[in-house]
Order: C-alpha cells, then sequence, then structure tokens
C-alpha cells in the first residue's frame, strides 16, 4: 500500500489540475473519511504498539518504525466512537502533521481524486466547536465523505481534552523518541 500512495501522489503531479483534490479514503465505525494525500506519507498494516503510562485514551502508544519512534493515535478514540479489536484490514496512517503520527483506522479503502467542485463547506447546523478538524464534505458518486485536515484532528482542541493533556502528551511523544529508546 505504501508503493501506492507514493504513486498516486506521482501521477497527481504529473497529470494533476489544480482544480483537483487527491485523498487516501479510509473508514472509522461505517463512515467514510479522506485526507489530502500529500498530509499522507505511507499506510502500514497494524502492529502492536508500546504502551506510555500516564497518556490520553486516544494515545495508544508508539511504534518503531524503520528506527523512528513515533506515536500513534487511535481516531476512534479521538472523535468519541467506541473502540474496536485490530483485524486484517485496520491500518496506521503515518500522516505529517509537522512530525509523524500514526493514525489508527478500520481500514484504508482506496485514493481518489476529485473535482473542487464535489466538495461543500460543513453545515453550520451540523458544525460544532470541535469539528474545527473537518474541511468539508466531498460528494462521490454512492457516497458522502468527511474531509479532514489531519494537523487538527491530532490537535489539542479536537482531542475532546479541555486540559490539553492529550496535545501536550502528543508533542512530548513526537518530540523526544530517542528518550524512548534509551529507557
Amino acid at each position: 500500500m505504501t508503493n501506492s500512495v507514493s504513486e498516486a501522489r506521482g501521477e497527481l503531479t504529473s497529470q494533476g489540475d489544480s482544480s483537483e483534490r487527491q485523498l487516501v479514503v479510509f473508514s472509522l465505525a461505517d463512515e467514510s473519511f479522506g485526507v489530502n494525500i500529500d498530509s499522507v506519507r505511507e499506510i502500514i498494516r497494524w502492529q502492536p504498539v508500546t504502551h506510555v503510562p500516564d497518556t490520553s485514551a486516544s494515545v495508544l502508544g508508539v511504534l518503531n518504525l524503520r528506527g523512528t519512534v513515533i506515536p500513534v493515535v487511535d481516531l476512534r478514540k479521538r472523535f468519541g466512537m467506541p473502540s474496536m479489536e485490530p483485524t486484517d484490514s485496520t491500518r496506521i496512517l503515518v500522516v505529517d502533521v509537522g512530525a509523524d503520527v500514526g493514525a489508527l483506522v478500520d481500514s484504508v479503502t482506496e485514493v481518489i481524486r476529485l473535482s473542487s467542485e464535489a466538495i461543500g463547506e460543513l453545515s453550520p447546523v451540523v458544525a460544532s466547536a470541535n469539528s474545527e478538524y473537518i474541511e468539508g464534505i466531498a460528494r462521490t458518486e454512492d457516497r458522502l465523505l468527511i474531509l479532514l485536515n489531519m494537523e487538527r484532528a491530532l490537535a489539542e482542541s479536537s482531542a475532546g481534552v479541555g486540559d490539553g493533556q492529550a496535545a501536550t502528551q502528543l508533542d512530548e511523544l513526537m518530540s523526544e523518541p530517542e528518550e524512548l529508546l534509551s529507557a
């Protein structure tokens, strides 16, 4: 799957139209979400993570990805959905939010190209104070996709933690991975 993202990103660069967006589509609890392909470094199969004590419920722990320790966040928990046990379809999206962070998702379904006309804003009727991570809603032939800004989705205000604990812990895990290796 890693090659698919790289190939798709290259395809967009060589053939792309500025009025199109290319998205990695994934599922969480029977809902479809999309993120800009440029924010996705790679997609890896589920692998166990090392739990870090005293972190928020949405931070599963850390994993060693080819010598780099990255934090892994369960997006189901981050968005207030019930968690589930990993399956063969479970994937970790490694996204760039200033540093690499793993985002646990139920499955990655496809990489698609959408015209900017297919993307609309989130209606104020359904928007809430914690929905600033939603960039919009995309219409495809057979479904609606919730478009996410992963940097905002993994930030403090989206974590639902009023004291900033989750964001602070995520920042600490991203900034000092060598300390975790030497412990």
